[in-house]
């Protein structure tokens, strides 16, 4: 019965503060928004090759131009250019276009292309042409604006000197993930992202208690730590519940397409929100105020956003495996455990028994991370003086 009032006093005064309880609701959602307005109409990045053509064209073949045909070629499997091709008559422009990272890279035809070509052609001994590739190595999107232009330059050799490479490469894509979008990738760290960013909403709200001296007034009333946490955690899960289904709802709005069970998503984001809730217990434990909560409370979605997958794919780091699957660095955060669940479930189509060592790890981290948070925020603030 004390937990169930706890929970309700910790629903009213979240009630209370109205605008801290919106942006909570609402700022997942808003980036499930803006990330559909960076990938507009669902579409892939295209990215910006400039072409500098020094090629002169002989006996009617004009190489130049037929391999820049070939780039715009290059496309995804809904057909939709991958490289937006420019043309341009200076290097030096195209070259400080790259430093100011308006193209990614940069193609230099020379003068004796087509020559080459025609040589080549009438059965003569020709040296190979160089065709210069420019770009800054610092730029992440230099690399596959490369490879892409440089698929395009091979389709087309291969045309020319009609040789074919004596393998036949065949792309077999698992579930959905040839046919998502730019958007549809990132909807599962977005979703993700309403849950960890309850590690404020967690630390402020017990933090709350101990500042404004209802913690004082609680223990006179001999409620037990399991009863007070317990309340003021099950109203912060319920709102992580609200969020994520907000969110879910704004993905599946513009677009979004789950191709598993919805239900086994919102299990997954309960789960993790116990995990982060636990978090938010051991800021409480050592925050006497509710700003210091909220500074602390940083350092933890830092580490949550951009190393467990939820911001971007991060590299694996394997310490070890549990029955045949790799356990590595970041998996001890649990997030890391919920984004490659939901991938499963929403591209790929999985099941619940398709992600059992995914859920079994945030199950078992998750337990282990509210224990140590209940476990110092009564070794703090809840034991008798």
């Amino acid at each position: 019965m004390r937990l169930w009032r706890v929970f309700i006093k910790s629903l009213r005064e979240q009630a209370r503060d109205l605008l801290t309880l919106s942006l909570s609701l609402i700022l997942a959602p808003m980036f499930v928004f803006l990330y559909w307005l960076f990938f507009p109409s669902g579409g892939s990045t295209a990215y910006d090759a400039a072409v500098v053509n020094h090629d002169r064209p002989v006996a009617e073949i004009d190489a130049g131009s037929d391999l820049i045909d070939a780039l715009h070629e290059v496309t995804y499997t809904d057909g939709q250019p991958i490289l937006d091709v420019h043309i341009m008559e200076n290097r030096a422009e195209a070259e400080t276009k790259i430093k100011d990272r308006k193209i990614e890279v940069l193609l230099v035809i020379p003068e004796d292309f087509s020559e080459t070509v025609h040589a080549f052609q009438s059965g003569e001994e020709v040296d190979p042409v160089p065709i210069t590739f420019i770009g800054d190595l610092t730029n992440p999107y230099y690399a596959v604006a490369a490879v892409m232009a440089n698929a395009g330059l091979e389709t087309y050799i291969q045309f020319v000197t009609g040789e074919d490479r004596p393998i036949l490469v065949e792309e077999i894509p698992l579930g959905d993930s040839a046919g998502r979008t730019e958007f549809e990738i990132y909807v599962p760290g977005m979703l993700m992202f309403s849950i960890v960013i309850l590690v404020f909403e967690a630390a402020m709200v017990v933090a709350y208690e101990v500042e404004s001296g209802t913690l004082k007034r609680l223990k006179i009333t001999r409620v037990s730590t399991f009863e007070l946490l317990g309340g003021i955690s099950a109203s912060v899960v319920l709102i992580g519940v609200i969020g994520l289904l907000l969110a879910i709802a704004a993905a599946l709005a513009l677009g979004f397409n789950s191709h598993g069970p919805l239900w086994v998503a919102i299990l997954i984001g309960i789960i993790t929100t116990i995990s982060v809730i636990g978090v938010g217990l051991m800021i409480a434990a050592f925050s006497k105020t509710v700003s210091q909560a909220f500074i602390i409370a940083n350092f933890p979605l830092v580490f949550f956003m951009f190393f467990t997958g939820v911001a971007f794919p991060i590299p694996g780091v394997t310490l070890f495996t549990i029955a045949g699957n790799p356990f590595g660095l970041y998996d001890f955060l649990p997030p890391t455990h919920a984004v490659v669940a939901l991938g499963k479930v929403m591209t790929l189509g999985a099941g619940i028994n398709e992600v059992v060592f995914e859920l079994s790890a945030l199950v078992i981290l998750s337990i282990l991370y509210f224990a140590l948070g209940v476990w110092l925020f009564q070794r703090k603030h809840m034991r008798t003086s």
